[in-house]
């Protein structure tokens, strides 16, 4: 009966506007009326990552949960950590709607929402309440977007959930904040990120842990630009970068929504994301955990975005088309990958085909 609920569910949900599709997914959540996975971890998909143990490496993109309503709804339903955000200092209303579009046919999103969430101090009210709960949760941290200095608002956000968040996400690289993407140019990602390093170890020598960094950079870097870049994260030893945002390019899409501007995500992402993954993995020499984000919507699609280069991968679009069965299906893929070439961890498939994704044109059209 409940597999038949959710069946109905997906068309449902299809059939709203999507930011109205959006509320009520989250409030289906925080009433709790989906089934809780409770295999959440399983043998092989376990690992150990900048001093976290995951249970498995499937977790929801941020953009899903920006105001940390439900981070435990989303470990119950079997992913190994959640992340909420972007977050702001400041509460912010976002860009006028419509701001999201769906590209049904090519199983695709643009959204142009604008850091939209309602800033730090609710998002950490909630964020303690559920202090006890255990789990990985990440926050992804950002900037208002009339902010005068952008480096002070990351900073803020990484002094404010220092105590409650597992690890932080760096988010550089959303095309839907003017300028927020000139932060990836090495220079000005030098001084961000040294400001934010600084921080944590003053928080450190005041008695807080030590939270885990990551940057998530954009999939429309040139290629020339990505060594520079890795190099500077490298050179301030980041635990983490996530590959990728949302990108402004159309790639495999056409007509009337698609000229809507904003980032699209999507099946369509899939092959450039994955290609900057594979040329992140090389970059970095594979010395450095990335995720991979980007047109994820099926077992064989999360296994291609380890054989590039990933440690972690998340997801959100896909579920928006596949629904949360998806978590269950990638995570069998995974475990049965993993049993086919006798690895004892689903790290040992980490870029064991990063060569050949990196070897390929970013701008092909996406297909899979």
């Amino acid at each position: 009966m409940f597999g038949g609920l959710l069946k109905l569910a997906q068309p449902m949900l299809l059939a709203l506007p999507p930011e109205d599709a959006h509320e009520m997914a989250l409030r289906g959540l925080e009433l709790g009326l989906l089934a809780r996975d409770e295999k959440a971890g399983a043998g092989a998909l376990q690992q150990h990552l900048f001093g976290l143990d995951f249970p498995n490496p499937v977790g929801v993109a941020a953009g899903f949960d920006k105001d940390a309503r439900v981070p435990d709804a989303i470990l119950s339903l079997g992913c190994g950590f959640a992340e909420i955000g972007t977050v702001t200092p400041r509460p912010q209303s976002g860009n006028p709607t419509p701001r999201v579009f769906r590209l049904i046919k090519e199983r695709a999103v643009i959204n142009r929402l604008g850091f939209n969430n309602g800033g730090h101090e609710a998002a950490l009210r909630r964020l303690q309440a559920r202090a006890k709960q255990g789990g990985i949760v990440g926050v992804n941290i950002g900037a208002n977007k009339d902010s005068e200095d952008r480096a002070a608002d990351y900073v803020k956000g990484l002094e404010t959930f220092s105590a409650v968040a597992s690890y932080f996400t760096v988010n550089i690289s959303s095309p839907n904040t003017p300028g927020l993407r000139d932060l990836q140019a090495p220079a000005a990602l030098d001084e961000l990120i040294g400001r934010l390093m600084e921080a944590r170890e003053r928080l450190a020598a005041a008695g807080e842990a030590k939270r885990p960094i990551i940057v998530k950079i954009a999939p429309d870097i040139a290629e020339e630009d990505i060594a520079p870049i890795c190099e500077r994260l490298m050179a301030h030893a980041v635990e983490g970068i996530a590959v990728s945002n949302t990108t402004i390019t159309r790639p495999g899409v056409s007509g009337e929504t698609s000229r809507q501007a904003g980032g699209l995500s999507g099946r369509p992402l899939f092959h450039r994301s994955t290609v900057m993954l594979a040329k992140v993995h090389q970059a970095t020499g594979g010395r450095v955990p990335l995720i991979g984000i980007g047109g994820i919507d099926s077992g064989e699609t999360a296994l291609a975005k380890f054989e590039a280069g990933a440690s972690l991968i998340q997801l959100y679009t896909g579920l928006i088309y596949e629904g949360w069965a998806l978590i269950g299906r990638i995570k069998g893929h995974l475990a049965q990958a993993c049993e086919e070439v006798g690895a004892g961890c689903i790290g040992e498939l980490s870029g064991r085909r990063a060569a050949h994704w990196a070897s390929q044109p970013l701008d092909q059209e996406s297909g899979h």
